[in-house]
């Protein structure tokens, strides 16, 4: 009988004030440790002066355990001042979906994770309105309706709060989700959200960007995921893209087209957040492809 190897994958994220010597200590601290280095970016910053990598990497049978590897990098960060972030495969993210009337991006992230095409766990949909259900009801997975309106805003929001955090959700999606989120939610989020915005932001941000964009007889009509913060569609860019249209389109047309970049757009952030490809910086990110 022959023996086999049981591997660990992981991903190690760090940054820091850049300097010589950082990837020889990282890398031989990986080495010295029982893993190999699969593939590795990295990027020095011309305007901050941060430096930022990703390792993926995988450790056999005589490596350490992972929650003494853990403590090894935690140990080297200390010595080389660096933020760090590890994950392992086998710890897929639970993600929960907010989402109001419109289900395209709700079927299109279900899809995806039926597909295998998004490395996550479901935990449930989030709604303003009961029209999502049986979106939800499809795929198994929980549906939560919470109305909202001017006068339970409040409320509203910090049951959203509770069950992110009952549900140990460690990403949200808005799918579409057409609330303006007060900065109180999102300081009291217990995880990072992502937006998708109807725009190529900076560009016609706010309310109805398509009626914007057929008055200003726009060439293309895009799409913009980015993170939330409590600045309304400013907050740091994941991913955009955009799609050609002409004097012809009607705002129906610029609508149909707009929701076709709005799937792809927001699928590859999210893609990206959960295969630990993004790293923060200073009022954007850094987004290793």
């Amino acid at each position: 009988m022959v023996d086999t190897i049981s591997f660990m994958h992981g991903t190690l994220l760090f940054w820091c004030p850049d300097r010589p010597g950082i990837v020889s200590a990282v890398s031989g601290h990986l080495y010295a440790n029982g893993c190999t280095i699969l593939h590795a970016d990295q990027y020095s910053d011309p305007d901050t002066g941060l430096f930022y990598q990703r390792i993926a990497f995988e450790s056999g049978d005589e490596a350490p355990d992972r929650d003494e590897l853990t403590e090894g990098f935690a140990a080297l960060a200390a010595t080389q001042e660096l933020d760090w972030r590890l994950s392992w495969s086998d710890q897929p993210k639970r993600v929960a979906l907010l989402v109001s009337r419109q289900d395209h991006c709700l079927w299109d992230i279900l899809l995806r994770r039926r597909w295998g095409e998004l490395p996550c766990e479901i935990a449930c949909v989030i709604s303003n309105h009961e029209v999502t259900k049986d979106v939800a009801a499809t795929f198994d997975v929980p549906f939560h309706v919470l109305p909202v309106d001017d006068g339970n805003r409040a409320e509203q929001e910090g049951r959203i709060t509770e069950l992110l955090a009952r549900e140990q959700i460690q990403l949200g999606i808005l799918a579409r989700y057409m609330q303006i989120l007060s900065p109180e939610f999102i300081e009291a989020a217990p995880c990072p959200l992502i937006n998708i915005h109807h725009s190529f932001l900076p560009a016609f941000s706010g309310a109805r960007p398509y009626h914007q964009a057929r008055q200003r007889g726009v060439k293309f009509v895009g799409a913009t995921a980015h993170y939330v913060t409590s600045e309304l569609d400013a907050g740091p860019i994941i991913a955009q893209d955009v799609i050609r249209c002409s004097h012809l389109d009607s705002v129906e047309d610029l609508t149909c087209k707009g929701r076709d970049v709005e799937r792809l757009v927001l699928a590859r952030a999210v893609r990206w957040h959960l295969e630990d490809r993004i790293l923060p910086g200073p009022g954007r990110v850094v987004v290793f492809e």
